[in-house]
């Protein structure tokens, strides 16, 4: 006998084969549509872009002083790459070393190896959560600058080393933010048209009229989309939203322009006042004290029934039970989440059984792309740094990114 045919309204989704085929199709569609806000165009051959192109792509901000000012500043002596992709990271040593010269680049494969190499380190490299292990910076006597070959540097300002020592820290802000501003949209399409439902229901081989009919669909143009966080995700985000006819309002901390494609910038303070009308929310900020637990039973409390949430930033800025709780109350229309709180989501957790859930596994900075633009910046802040310029792309301590 065949197994009850479960709701697919209520169904986990963790085991779908179909969901990231039917989301790269959103992707698409939200790419193109893109096109209609303005955009730097990318070139052909990425890996032959130069840094002064790659920096003005993506709109990277200098520090405001050489480097060589800082009282720890020396040209780098040893730098330690943490390979722990070694075909991928160990191919990239000689471009990295290129840049500077006159310093021993070396490699470790795994944390004790780190430990072991990095005593007499200048420069340390790698991608999070590795590169700020507490153990590999306790150990690291003579370290200057951790380069982030990410963007999100929680794991560093987790590390109180990192702020006794004043460590200089810069991160790849902007890199990825084209693709993942992409899935952001592609999300959002998939659950406003319900293919969350419809993909169940295709990997069952069964064509239903009923949950069709009990199946909320909604159009997107002329919605209202709300960004929180407009940095250079955010940005992508809105670009994307504002060629599918949608107005975008934001916020982002401070003053900065606002780009033609949006329509207002507030503060985070205003959060609340601009969710109230938000049809869609796309969450691209960073993981700090001031976001962690930010969308929490009060935010879900003022949304439209209607509204979707999407979060492609960091799962711990959401309080999990308050947002499984306004789903299966109806109170919230749908939850498109690259990140969750706890990562990864174990099998028996609520959220995989909330009612129109789409879930991918932290993978929206993933693509097709060869990703050259990060070591392109790698190799041009190494050379930077060496010759005592300024920086681009240094994380404030104060604020965590």
């Amino acid at each position: 006998m065949h197994a009850p045919h479960r709701d697919p309204l209520h169904r986990p989704l963790r085991r779908l084969r179909l969901v990231p085929l039917m989301l790269a199709c959103c992707g698409l569609l939200a790419a193109l549509a893109g096109r209609a806000a303005p955009s730097v165009e990318r070139p052909a051959d990425a890996a032959h872009e130069s840094p002064e192109s790659i920096i003005s792509r993506l709109g990277l901000q200098q520090m405001p002083t050489p480097v060589r000012e800082r009282r720890d500043w020396r040209a780098p002596r040893k730098i330690v790459l943490l390979a722990f992709d070694p075909a991928a990271t160990a191919a990239r040593r000689s471009e990295l070393a290129s840049a500077v010269p006159g310093a021993r680049l070396v490699l470790a494969h795994n944390v004790a190896e780190a430990i072991s190499v990095v005593g007499d380190a200048d420069v340390l490299i790698g991608f999070n959560p590795q590169i700020c292990d507490a153990r590999i910076i306790a150990a690291a006597h003579q370290l200057r600058w951790i380069l982030s070959l990410a963007a999100g540097v929680e794991n560093c300002m987790a590390v109180p080393a990192v702020h006794l020592r004043h460590l200089l820290l810069t991160n790849m802000r902007a890199v990825d933010s084209a693709v993942i501003g992409e899935h952001a949209i592609a999300l959002a399409l998939a659950l406003a048209h319900g293919l969350e439902v419809f993909a169940v229901d295709t990997e069952h081989a069964e064509w239903s009229r009923q949950h069709a009919a009990r199946t909320p669909m909604q159009a997107l143009e002329g919605k209202t989309l709300l960004v929180v966080g407009l940095g250079g995700i955010g940005t992508e985000v809105a670009k994307r939203a504002a060629g599918l006819g949608m107005k975008v309002t934001a916020t982002r901390p401070g003053a900065g322009p606002t780009p033609p494609f949006v329509s207002y910038v507030g503060q985070p303070s205003e959060l609340l006042a601009l969710a109230r009308s938000a049809d869609v929310i796309v969450s691209c900020v960073p993981l700090t004290r001031e976001t962690t637990g930010m969308y929490d039973a009060r935010f879900f409390g003022v949304l439209k029934p209607t509204a979707l949430f999407i979060n492609v930033a960091r799962g711990a800025s959401v309080v999990t039970d308050a947002l499984v709780k306004a789903l299966n109350e109806g109170r919230l229309a749908g939850a498109g989440l690259d990140v969750v709180d706890p990562e990864p989501l174990p099998p028996a957790h609520p959220l995989w059984r909330a009612p129109h859930v789409l879930i991918t596994p932290h993978i929206s900075s993933r693509s097709d792309l060869p990703g050259e633009a990060r070591w392109i910046l790698a190799r041009e802040n190494l050379r930077r740094y060496a010759a005592g310029e300024r920086l681009f792309s240094v994380v404030d301590l104060q604020r965590g990114y």
